[in-house]
C-alpha cells in the first residue's frame, strides 16, 4: 500500500468523548500503517469563525487558518470527524469552512475574457478522497430521512464542490454508548484508519 498524507480533523470542540476517542483511534491506526498524519482539533485552533463581510472583502487568515488550508491542499486524504447538533454541524466547524475554503485555494471560478465570473468552477482538489465520520445521538436512519439529509452541507457543499470524492460513517445513537457498541466503532474506523480510507 502506497503511504497517503491524511489531514484529520476533530470537528468537535471538546477535545474529551466519544469524537475525540475515534479521531485518536483512526490517528493511531494511519500511523502504525506509515501513514503520514496532520491533525487540527478545531477547538484548540485560533480563529474567528465569523465572515464579517461576506464575500464582499478579503478577511486576513490567521496562522492556524493558513496551516489548514496549506495542509488540505498537500493532502491525499482529509477525515472530519463531528457531531451533529440539530441537524447540523457545529457552528465552529461550520466557521472553519466558512473562512477557509476560499477561491484560489479550495476551487476557482471559471471567468469570461470580460473578467466577469460565470456559474462554473474548477475543482481545486479533484483526485482527493475524504471520509465523514459524524455521530449523532438518535438513530442515524432518523436523522437522515426525518429533518432531510443533514450530512449534505459537509459531504456535497462543501467538499464535492472542492472536488473531494466523500464517504462518511455515521455512528449512533451515540449517547450513552454501551462499550460492547463503542468497541465496534473503535474497531471500525481503526481498519479505516489504517487502509486511509
Amino acid at each position: 500500500m502506497i503511504p497517503k498524507k491524511i489531514v484529520l480533523l476533530l470537528g468537535h470542540p471538546d477535545s474529551v468523548g466519544l469524537n475525540n476517542e475515534l479521531a485518536a483511534a483512526y490517528e493511531k491506526a494511519a500511523l502504525e500503517a506509515g501513514h503520514q498524519v496532520t491533525r487540527f482539533d478545531i477547538g484548540t485552533m485560533q480563529f474567528d469563525p465569523i465572515l464579517h463581510k461576506g464575500y464582499r472583502a478579503m478577511q486576513e487568515l490567521e496562522p492556524d487558518l493558513k496551516r489548514f488550508q496549506e495542509a488540505v491542499i498537500a493532502c491525499d486524504h482529509f477525515v472530519i470527524v463531528h457531531p451533529i447538533w440539530w441537524v447540523g454541524m457545529p457552528a465552529l466547524l461550520k466557521g472553519l469552512f466558512d473562512r477557509s475554503w476560499l477561491p484560489g485555494s479550495a476551487f476557482r471560478y471559471i471567468k469570461m475574457q470580460s473578467g466577469k465570473r460565470t456559474i462554473f468552477w474548477h475543482r481545486l482538489m479533484k483526485g482527493k478522497t475524504a471520509r465523514i465520520i459524524v455521530t449523532s445521538g438518535t438513530q442515524p436512519i432518523l436523522v437522515r430521512f426525518l429533518p432531510g439529509n443533514v450530512n449534505a452541507q459537509l459531504k456535497w457543499g462543501i467538499l464535492w464542490f472542492a472536488g473531494f470524492k466523500t464517504r462518511t460513517l455515521w455512528l449512533g445513537p451515540s449517547e450513552n454508548v454501551p462499550e460492547p457498541r463503542k468497541a465496534k466503532w473503535l474497531k471500525k474506523v481503526t481498519r479505516l484508519g489504517a487502509l486511509a480510507k
